[in-house]
């Protein structure tokens, strides 16, 4: 299931893109600095990066085994979320420069889909070294690859319009989402109990 969510995302990327003229591409999106070619070269699967995470796997325990954990580490005061930034829209910037769009429609529907078809025998639980998080399950790297999917995709929607994302992606980042803040914390203040800060969640 994991994977055909997934797949789906990606095949709505590529159907909205390849409907998109030289102006849409250009256009600025809600993010400041993104135009959406930068949004699509940010998002868009690197088969590369699917046999990196083979090569990565490893046989130790999990440090980190969700993917609110991931996105609770990364949303850190201090953390990579807040620090990179700048680096992350500049990369995807250069990436939008350098790789035209067909190359990306291509990578969202046929070599991401076929590089992940090709990891299919690795379990949920298999644990992957990380750079940032020592060691962390694939599971949880495919529950944020979903949520990132899904949230850019609302800001690929808000930019040039068409219909909503997938209904169960939709689903699995709203619930990613709810349990990234203190569960008790977050019950509090969706039912207006208090008013202490509780998101954002993810930056």
């Amino acid at each position: 299931m994991r994977d055909e969510l997934m797949v789906t995302l990606w095949q709505s990327w590529a159907e909205r893109g390849s409907r998109l003229g030289p102006e849409e591409w250009a256009r600025p999106t809600r993010l400041p600095g993104w135009s959406v070619h930068a949004l699509f070269a940010h998002v868009a699967p690197a088969p590369e990066m699917f046999a990196q995470l083979r090569g990565a796997l490893v046989q130790e325990p999990a440090a980190v085994t969700s993917g609110a954990e991931i996105i609770r580490n990364y949303n850190r005061p201090g953390e990579v979320a807040h620090t990179a930034a700048d680096q992350v829209a500049e990369h995807a910037r250069q990436v939008a420069d350098q790789t035209p769009p067909g190359v990306l429609l291509r990578r969202f529907a046929v070599e991401g889909p076929k590089a992940l078809a090709e990891l299919g025998d690795v379990p949920l639980s298999s644990v992957v070294a990380h750079p940032l998080l020592g060691t962390v399950t694939f599971g949880a790297l495919g529950e944020v690859a979903v949520l990132e999917a899904t949230v850019h995709l609302l800001d690929l929607i808000a930019a040039i319009g068409g219909p909503p994302p997938p209904g169960a992606a939709v689903q699995a980042a709203r619930d990613l989402l709810a349990a990234v803040p203190d569960s008790v914390a977050f019950i509090e203040a969706a039912t207006g109990r208090t008013t202490a800060p509780v998101l954002p969640v993810l930056r």
